[in-house]
This record gives structure tokens, sequence and C-alpha cells, in this order.
């Protein structure tokens, strides 16, 4: 069993930063990929990173070159920097924990852990 509490949201201007933490517990949990999802009001909810247990990340192409997902498997926490933050990235932010190593890994299916969400709000 994997507990993720997601820390860290709040409201931004746009153009603005903000930086997302997902401490994470349980056994072995250091072995588990991490993905970051976003759900907006009306919308279903979508990929935005992923960061494997070795550190090697991939991204939506909405946040490339914007966002950074990194993790420190001694603190058992994985970051999302967010950064040059728009409007449109306004979403509750949950972190997702997965056993498996399909890739990509932005199917919702692979992940078997989630986190309680934070939200983001970016004002324009």
């Amino acid at each position: 069993q994997v507990q993720l509490v997601e820390s860290g949201g709040g409201l931004v201007q746009a153009g603005g930063s903000l930086s997302l933490s997902c401490a994470a517990s349980g056994r072995n949990v250091n072995r588990y990929g991490m993905g970051w999802f976003r759900q907006a009001p009306g919308k279903e909810r979508e990929f935005v990173a992923a960061i494997t247990w070795s550190g090697y990340t991939y991204y939506a192409d909405s946040v490339k070159g914007r966002f950074t997902n990194s993790r420190d498997n001694g603190k058992n926490t994985v970051y999302l920097q967010m950064n040059s933050l728009k409007p449109e990235d306004t979403a509750v932010y949950y972190c997702a924990a997965r056993a498996s190593v399909a890739w990509p890994p932005t199917s919702e299916i692979e992940y078997n852990y989630w986190g309680q969400g934070t939200q983001v709000t970016v004002s324009s």
C-alpha cells in the first residue's frame, strides 16, 4: 500500500511559478514510477508529467519546457516545478504512483495509487 499527499498548490498570476510536492509513504515506494495529472472544471483528467524510479521524465506537450518533474528518493518525495503558468493550467493536480513500466506513462489505468489533489489557480 502506498499513500500520497500533495502540497504546494495555490493562486498565482499568469507568468508566475508554483512548486508542487508529493510525499509518498509505504513499502518500496521508491521503486514506483510517479505521475502528475490534472483535472480542470468540466474536463476530463489529463496527464501532465511522469518520472520513473530512476529519474527518467516524460511530459505532456502542453507543459513541455515550462514544467519540471523531479524526485528525491531519500525523502520519498516527488516535485513538480511549474513556471510560466497560464490560466489554462488552472486545475486540481494529482500525483499518482504506478508499478507498471508501460511506456509512455500517460494512461491513468496504469497508476495504482492516487493522492487527494491540490488546487492550482492561475489568474489572467
